[in-house]
């Protein structure tokens, strides 16, 4: 979906953003970098090495688009790249503006100006947001007449992207194509990046449709099944399984197949169809009838999708394969329950 070995850097901004709730400021740049073709490389690998393309993301805004700022000040550099510096100048201002969580470090802002980027098949440009935030030390050897001297420095790993963002000059009128990293923070003060300062919505597309389903089998089984029927662990552990069976071996998704392949019973797809609308409003994701199944999807998601069986603190069970291997029952000298697994070959 995406790749960047034809892509060139074509401008550069840096400017470096502090806390502003530790009153830190914003140091705005008055130039565009000058790299040697030797850094150019170096940094095409910082910057785009950590896009996988798998999950992708649109601009938005409550009431307009054309509010978003990070949207705007993108639009105006993509129709007329002579004002990068000025533009980017803006975008640093306002992500300052959104550094308020006392977690947030000071760290470098990067934007840059990216040529001959292939996203679907097609050429185009892409405008990068780049933020470091950690440093890490290295040794330093210098020789020194017959021998050696060691020092140390600090410095920014260019295999550890900390925040980056890439906006694709296509799909306008939808909010661009954005894709995201986000590999320092994990808890609130990530939202800053991703919620407050971009403000994107997941893309509406096969990836984005596949995990849904996914999603939403895993809450149907999880939660709605066990209210509705007298199901047991065993007998979910199997619908997840047919669940993932039919992602994995079709290449388009039907609604209408999925239910009567994997559900089954009339009442079971009552109960799912009810829950799908739940889902939909809960989630603001409406899930279409039909649509191509994502693989990179079903094989980044399955691992939230296994069948797994958890007896006290003793034993997991997990299951992969056919139902009727399982049976459960209770032994009435041990008053305990127990599973009986059938298999022919031991490995």
């Amino acid at each position: 979906m995406m790749r960047f070995d034809e892509s060139g850097l074509n401008a550069l901004a840096l400017h470096k953003v502090g806390n502003k709730s530790a009153d830190e400021g914003v140091v705005i740049s008055g130039k565009l970098l000058e790299i040697s073709d030797i850094v150019k490389p170096l940094l095409l690998q910082y910057f785009l090495s950590p896009f996988r393309g798998d999950e992708l993301y649109n601009f938005t805004h409550p009431s307009d688009l054309e509010l978003n700022e990070v949207f705007h000040y993108a639009t105006a550099i993509f129709e007329n790249p002579g004002c990068m510096l000025d533009q980017s100048g803006n975008l640093a201002q306002y992500l300052y503006r959104h550094s308020t969580h006392p977690k947030i470090k000071t760290g470098e802002f990067y934007v840059a100006y990216l040529r001959n980027c292939w996203f679907n098949d097609e050429l185009m440009d892409a405008i990068g947001l780049f933020k470091s935030e950690s440093k890490e030390t290295y040794l330093k050897i210098y020789p020194v007449s017959d021998s050696y001297e060691i020092g140390h420095d600090d410095g920014i790993n260019i295999n550890k992207l900390d925040k980056g963002c890439l906006i694709f000059n296509t799909g306008r009128e939808e909010g661009y194509v954005v894709a995201i990293v986000d590999n320092l923070n994990k808890g609130s003060e990530a939202q800053y990046w991703r919620d407050d300062f971009l403000q994107v919505k997941p893309r509406s597309d096969n990836y984005y449709n596949t995990r849904g389903v996914m999603d939403l089998c895993k809450k149907f089984v999880t939660d709605k099944l066990p209210q509705d029927f007298e199901v047991s662990r065993a007998d979910q552990a199997d619908m997840l399984n047919r669940s993932m069976k039919f992602l994995k071996e079709n290449d388009e998704f039907g609604m209408e197949e999925f239910q009567e392949q994997v559900l089954g019973s009339p009442a079971i797809i009552n109960s799912f169809s009810e829950y799908k609308n739940q889902f939909r409003d809960e989630h603001d994701m409406d899930i279409p009838e039909n649509f191509q199944i994502s693989e990179s999807a079903v094989k980044n998601q399955s691992r939230f999708m296994k069948s797994v069986i958890k007896l006290d603190k003793n034993f997991h069970i997990y299951i992969h394969g056919e139902r009727q291997m399982v049976e459960k029952g209770y032994d009435d000298v041990k008053q305990l329950n127990y599973y009986k697994l059938f298999f022919k070959d031991e490995s």
